[in-house]
């Protein structure tokens, strides 16, 4: 037996490698000029500060004020009973809203409708100034008082920010609770569940997620709000660093300095409102992006890393 043995071809060559592409980045001039442009407008404005007639250092002379610091307590202490007062209503008001009961479900789209429609700087006026039609107020046999003493600054301040809140948190409820598919309601009910239940357990937590970013806004927007709140003559930031300008002659310096307290505050809040948001956001996003904090670390330990690795 024989074996034919054929002899092997010449061996292809590889093809030549690519040549490498140079990209050329496109170069952006408007970018420039209106980095440029805004740089010089800031310039402008800082140097117009620094040559007015302002006495920077009453600002830090102020900012620990006794009288100061209890317009900022005021402040904090009337927006979260607002807010408080705001969402308990409003959820009461996005239910009545999506019920089938036509006379409850008209209820809350009138009160919407007119806190909605009327400013919250009127419904303080109209709050405080109610003295001028009821002599007294009679709520048999609860209470009985003159209104001058019922109606103070603070409870005009509660109601005129609290009920004009609750209007809009209505709202945004009302789009929480729509935003749940209506699935998880029938389901709940074919185990037993009942309505009220249902909404406690099932319905309200989902909408968590697309009801508490525009709540933390709503925070943010009632602290600056709660300046209004001058009208009816309740001491909060605002009436407290104006008496203080008054007093030391540092009217713009104290207008400066409650602009400062109120960036400090929003601040705070909006730090809160980011790690809340980021909370119920679990049951949606399997990764969740990296917190400010973890970004700073990541940071420090691949820069330790590379350190280290150039030492060695």
């Amino acid at each position: 037996m024989t074996t034919k043995i054929e002899k092997a071809g010449p061996v292809d060559a590889p093809p030549p490698a690519p040549e490498s592409i140079k990209a050329i980045p496109v170069r952006h001039y408007g970018r420039w000029v209106a980095a440029i442009i805004a740089i010089a407008l800031i310039a402008l404005l800082i140097s117009a500060f620094a040559r007015g007639d302002v006495n920077w250092n009453a600002i830090p002379d102020y900012f620990f004020d006794g009288e100061v610091l209890r317009g900022v307590r005021n402040t904090v202490w009337i927006t979260i009973l607002s807010m408080v007062l705001g969402v308990a209503l409003g959820i009461v008001l996005a239910v009545m809203r999506l019920s089938k009961n036509p006379v409850t479900a008209s209820i809350a789209w009138g009160y919407i409708w007119f806190f909605r429609g009327t400013p919250v700087y009127v419904q303080l006026l109209v709050w405080f100034n109610l003295g001028l039609v009821f002599d007294y107020i009679n709520i048999m046999p609860i209470y009985k008082d003159e209104w001058s003493d019922f109606m103070t600054p603070f409870l005009a301040a509660l109601l005129g920010l609290g009920l004009n809140e609750a209007a809009y948190m209505a709202e945004i409820c009302r789009a929480g609770i729509q935003s749940v598919d209506e699935g998880q309601s029938e389901a709940a009910q074919a185990l037993g569940m009942s309505h009220a239940k249902t909404l406690r357990r099932v319905v309200l937590p989902q909408a968590m997620r697309v009801i508490v970013p525009p709540t933390g806004n709503e925070f943010i927007n009632m602290l600056k709000t709660t300046s209004l709140v001058i009208a009816v003559q309740y001491w909060d930031l605002l009436q407290a660093t104006s008496e203080v300008g008054q007093n030391s002659g540092a009217t713009a310096e104290m207008l400066f300095l409650a602009a400062a307290w109120y960036l400090i505050l929003t601040s705070v809040l909006s730090v809160g409102q980011y790690y809340l948001e980021r909370y119920y956001a679990r049951g949606s996003s399997r990764n969740l992006p990296a917190t400010p904090l973890q970004r700073v670390r990541a940071n420090l330990l691949s820069f330790s890393n590379r350190s280290g690795g150039v030492g060695a």
